[in-house]
Parts: structure tokens; C-alpha cells; sequence
């Protein structure tokens, strides 16, 4: 029976990893986990007795097939809550994350597939991320980041690369969300800040924020 402090691990080692594809130093894991480098060591070795990952020392820690499957339905479970949260039950998106965290631990794999169900099979949460199907599929959108676009095109907003509380609770305040019309008016040549118009509504955004908004071209 895997436990829940593992499934956060296993899920960590998959994002810090790019998707599983590559090694994960202990000192970030342990970082992300917010742990000692000891501790993410000793979980380490646990998962690979379980054969959830392969870990060689002073190379770090990737995960094994049943490893990745576990962290792919931990990851399609976390995200279809977000909807469920978010369509059904009129949270934002700034406020779905801490409980799809708690929710992605329910072990029946009836419900999720019910839940996906009666949702209507998304194919992406409320923040813009692809949510895998029940065989661990993902449906990826061509996109680009704000700081990648062009002065005077029009792109709609597909998503956050940040989904932190602050950045999206600073997107609500602008009005900026999921299929928002972008129309980038002019980028400063100093230091990069975007004009952009957002819905009708003239701001400047940082290149900090450019880098976390997802766009396709209209």
C-alpha cells in the first residue's frame, strides 16, 4: 500500500524531473519537499525497494514506469478536482490548489473516472494544464509564453506557468484569466516590459509576469 507521503514524493520527483525524464538531484528534492537531504534520501531508497524509482548515488533519483504511472494518476486526479472545484462549486482558480491537494489522495479509481464523467472529459484545469486521460495520455496545446510575442498581434491566454496564489490573485485584479484576449501593444526596449491590452484594458506587465502567462496566436 503506498502511502501518502510517498505519492508526494513520487509526484515531486516527476515535476522536478520534467515530466520524468530526467535525474533529480536529493538536494532539490529535498528543497521542494522541505525536508533535509538525509530524509528525502532515506524516502528515496524506499521507493526504489518498491521499484517506484532508480536511484544511483550521486546521480539522483528518477522514477521507474509504475512510478511515473502513480505520479501521472496522482496528476490527473489533482487537476480534475481543480475543475470540479472551480465549474461545480464556484471556487477561483487561485483558491483550488491546497484542497486538490488533499483531494488526490482518494485511492477509489471509480470515482475519478466518474468524476471525469460527469465533467465531460476536460482535457485541461483552470489553470491551463493538461489533464491526462484514464490511460495516462496528456492533450498538449501549441503555445508560447507572454515574453516570447510579438508586438502588435492578438493571442488569447491559455494558461499559468505560475499558479501561485499571488500570481493569480494578481491576474484576477487585472482581469486577466483563461481565454482572455491579449493584444501586445508595445514591448520596452529597455527592460523588456510589455504594453499589453488585456480584454479592452491598457497595462505594462514585468517580464516577470511575461514569462508565466501561457498564449496561442488569434
Amino acid at each position: 500500500m503506498i502511502t501518502l507521503t510517498e505519492e508526494n514524493y513520487i509526484k515531486a520527483i516527476y515535476h522536478l524531473g520534467k515530466q520524468g525524464r530526467e535525474n533529480v538531484n536529493t538536494n532539490a528534492l529535498a528543497e521542494a519537499m522541505n525536508t533535509k537531504a538525509s530524509s528525502a534520501t532515506d524516502m528515496i531508497r524506499k521507493l526504489a525497494e518498491k521499484d517506484y524509482a532508480n536511484y544511483k548515488k550521486y546521480k539522483g533519483v528518477t522514477l521507474t514506469e509504475s512510478g511515473k504511472d502513480i505520479a501521472i494518476n496522482i496528476i490527473r486526479k489533482h487537476r480534475l478536482w481543480e475543475v470540479f472545484l472551480v465549474e461545480k462549486l464556484n471556487f477561483t482558480w487561485d483558491e483550488v490548489h491546497e484542497l486538490a491537494e488533499q483531494l488526490e489522495h482518494i485511492k477509489s479509481q471509480k470515482l475519478i473516472d466518474e468524476l471525469d464523467a460527469f465533467l465531460g472529459h476536460p482535457t485541461h484545469d483552470p489553470h491551463g494544464d493538461p489533464i491526462p486521460d484514464k490511460n495516462g495520455e496528456f492533450t498538449f496545446v501549441e503555445k508560447i509564453v507572454l515574453s516570447q510575442a510579438q508586438e502588435h498581434q492578438t493571442y488569447s491566454c491559455l494558461g499559468v506557468n505560475d499558479s501561485s496564489t499571488e500570481f493569480l490573485q494578481y491576474l484576477n485584479k487585472n482581469d486577466i484569466g483563461l481565454g482572455s484576449t491579449i493584444e501586445v501593444v508595445h514591448i520596452e526596449p529597455f527592460d523588456k516590459s510589455i504594453n499589453i491590452k488585456a480584454n479592452g484594458k491598457l497595462l505594462t506587465v514585468s517580464q516577470s509576469v511575461a514569462k508565466n502567462l501561457y498564449l496561442k496566436k488569434l
